[in-house]
């Protein structure tokens, strides 16, 4: 069973052909034109962006529900209320799926984490209400639970797992959401009972936003400040408190909860808040592995510093954090599927007014606003899959050591860091994907059907949940700052560079290009390493001139971050991608057939990445000694130059990209090209297509009354 565990790079074979048997072929159609073209092996690429055990899990999780009626396509948009209920019903059905393996049981927790996250991953295209739902109901719950509690909690971990309790986490209060340091939500301790008395002081400590909370949820992760009976604050700890009777789902005697009401999107989740009006639970229902409070009353803790014990329990939630970008790499692959598959046989003009008209894919402008994406879906998705190897291994390296979460708040500041940038970078740009693909399918990419409005509305929350973007820019960016100011600590050596920083900082575009080939993956991370230097020098001299001028420190580093430490955490995020893409460039799996594409999409992001940052680099002065448009000229001349190249490929990529079609559910985006006979099928049979309206009486114009 280990072949569904096993990490991504470790099981990768010497072999030069895998067998890909297990995924199935793509229809013939109009699209055959341009996969045709393509040098490589779309399926031995899929096995690139891909573990080949894990894919194997999702094409048995996608072939489970294809046949299930629950996860059909509803014929007509369904209310809040139907989505909540239908992925509750989904919710259930996955539990009776068996897409176990059979010895699940004795997996450790990073293993079902993994496991977990494919079977998600699956989930996620044909209904992301529920993959939210599983994802903060199983899995965030457990990997907070596992932190923060001990052996006296293992109950509540398996049976989460095994979908006997509905769970739910519960941080957010409706006045704090990023400043946890300010929640209110109390949990005093009453030695006479030996129970925590939990209360929620006002509306403005009301838990909110909360998944799974607004209906379903029996048990309730939450948040709240300890108190000893003698009124001493030992800060933020974690409690699990029951919401509900799982036999009747009615709140328990102390507990307002309720829905929020309807979203943006994902309304399937049933999102709640919850008040506590002196609402009491047994002491043992504290997790208690960073402090404990003895019978009578006495707290005792591994932490001498209340901020330590909030810094390790909230970084649990990184897990969280990089369950968005998963499934944020996936959004954006899914929409440039969709515009480059409705590109490449959507026709309009060409070269004579009378002649065959050109597929919109030949146009330049087209190649410019989509190649890009498609580039950063092939490199991000393997980035994300090495950040989520090297986040996995450390928890389970500090759960294997029996001081495991001080050592792993010792270890973790490099993580945090990189995980909260790179979580920026993947959900935004997946919105600016997202987006750039509806424009470019037309009005065709506006219809409903084309699933690219649904992909927008249920992507957008990734921006802002687990943590604002711009929020979590910032601990990356005083982090960085930090690293040059003080001397490196990264174990991961993602800022080993800074120690190069005086032969850096001398670069120029002409040295960097003499120095490699100028397409090379090694010329892009030398840009960055220079880019990275400038910005973290010149953003830590600002806020030192600041901080001369009577500034605190707290206004300095906010008053840096606006074209200096935002930039810096964007950089960051972009260089780990690289450089993870350039690493994955040297293993075996990559054959003589695939290194050319897979170089190929890695130059186009690399410059599209590069001219992002064009003001930067003439601000600095990296092109100081050359011509003056020189490297501006170079970027944007080389990005157009192989966005054409892409062009013949760009089909096959999508395809090694692509879920199936039921999954996709895009009626301009199917594997078989067919756009206009789906696009009829979909005019003529959508329910009341061609029956006069209902309400006719009420809007005709009588004969009589009109002029006509």
């Amino acid at each position: 069973m280990q072949l569904y565990i096993q990490y991504h790079i470790s099981n990768l074979k010497m072999a030069s052909v895998r067998d890909t048997s297990f995924i199935p072929d793509m229809p013939s159609g109009p699209l055959d034109e341009y996969r045709k073209r393509a040098k490589f092996d779309w399926k031995q690429l899929r096995l690139v962006f891909e573990d080949e055990n894990l894919l194997r899990l999702k094409y048995k999780t996608w072939n489970r529900i294809e046949s299930n009626p629950l996860f059909a396509k509803p014929r007509h948009t369904l209310s809040a209320d139907q989505q909540k209920y239908r992925a509750a019903m989904q919710m259930n059905a996955t539990n009776l799926l068996k897409l176990a393996p059979p010895d699940v049981d004795k997996m450790n927790h990073s293993q079902k984490t993994r496991y977990l996250m494919s079977i998600n991953e699956a989930l996620r295209s044909v209904c992301p209400s529920l993959s939210v739902k599983i994802a903060l109901g199983v899995g965030l719950f457990n990997n907070a639970l596992l932190a923060m509690g001990t052996e006296r909690h293992t109950k509540y971990y398996e049976a989460a797992w095994k979908g006997e309790i509905i769970t739910c986490l519960a941080i957010t209060e409706v006045s704090h959401g990023s400043n946890t340091k300010r929640i209110r939500t109390t949990a005093r301790y009453d030695p006479k009972t030996q129970e925590f008395v939990i209360h929620t002081p006002d509306f403005e400590a009301a838990k909110c936003w909360v998944g799974n909370l607004g209906k379903t949820a029996t048990i309730a992760l939450t948040f709240a400040i300890l108190y000893t009976g003698d009124g001493k604050n030992h800060g933020l700890h974690g409690f699990l408190i029951p919401i509900r009777d799982p036999n009747t789902l009615k709140p328990y005697p102390g507990v307002l909860v309720g829905d929020i009401g309807e979203k943006i999107g994902l309304n399937g989740i049933d999102n709640g808040f919850v008040m506590f009006n002196n609402y009491r639970i047994p002491r043992e229902n504290l997790l208690n592995k960073t402090g404990d409070v003895t019978p009578d009353g006495q707290y005792e803790s591994v932490f001498g510093d209340p901020t330590k014990i909030l810094g390790a329990a909230l970084e649990s939630f990184s897990a969280g954090r990089i369950g968005i970008m998963q499934e944020s790499s996936n959004t954006l692959a899914d929409a440039i599927v969709i515009a480059v598959r409705y590109a490449a046989v959507r026709k309009q003009f060409g070269q004579d007014i009378n002649g065959p008209e050109m597929p919109i894919i030949e146009y330049q402008l087209h190649q410019w606003r989509l190649f890009p994406y498609l580039a950063a879906a092939c490199v991000l998705k393997i980035s994300v899959t090495t950040l989520t190897d090297v986040y996995l291994a450390i928890v389970e390296k500090s759960r294997a050591n029996s001081n495991g979460f001080e050592e792993l708040t010792k270890e973790v500041s490099e993580i945090h860091a990189l995980i909260s940038s790179s979580k920026a970078l993947l959900t935004w740009t997946a919105r600016d994907a997202i987006q750039e693909a509806r424009e470019a399918c037309g009005g065709h990419g506006y219809h409903k059907a084309a699933n690219l409005g649904e992909l927008r509305n249920n992507h957008d929350a990734c921006c802002t949940y687990e943590g604002d973007n711009n929020v979590l820019g910032q601990q990356t960016s005083n982090w960085l700052v930090r690293q040059w100011e003080n001397g490196v600590e990264n174990p991961s050596g993602t800022a080993a560079f800074i120690d190069k920083r005086d032969v850096i900082m001398k670069y120029t575009f002409e040295k960097v290009r003499d120095k490699n080939t100028l397409n090379s993956i090694e010329f892009f991370i030398d840009c960055y390493e220079w880019l990275m230097c400038y910005l973290m020098d010149s953003t830590s001299k600002h806020m030192q001139q600041s901080t001369n001028s009577g500034a605190s420190r707290f206004d300095a580093r906010n008053n840096a971050q606006v074209y200096r430490a935002r930039d810096l955490t964007r950089t960051y995020s972009e260089y780990y991608a690289l450089k993870s893409f350039q690493k994955r460039l040297t293993h075996p799996d990559i054959t003589s057939s695939l290194r050319p594409i897979l170089k190929l999409v890695g130059q186009i992001y690399g410059f599209w990445c590069l001219e992002r940052h064009l003001a930067l680099f003439y601000q600095g002065g990296f092109s100081a000694t050359t011509a003056q448009n020189a490297f501006a000229d170079t970027v944007q001349t080389e990005l157009l130059r192989l966005c054409g190249e892409l062009k013949d490929s760009s089909v096959a990529i999508v395809d090694a990209l692509a879920p199936p079609d039921f999954a996709l559910n895009s009626i301009i985006g199917k594997s078989d090209g067919l756009l206009y006979e789906n696009l009829q099928n979909e005019f003529m049979t959508n329910p009341g297509a061609m029956e006069r309206a209902s309400w006719w009486k009420d809007v005709r114009i009588p004969v009589a009354k009109s002029k006509l």
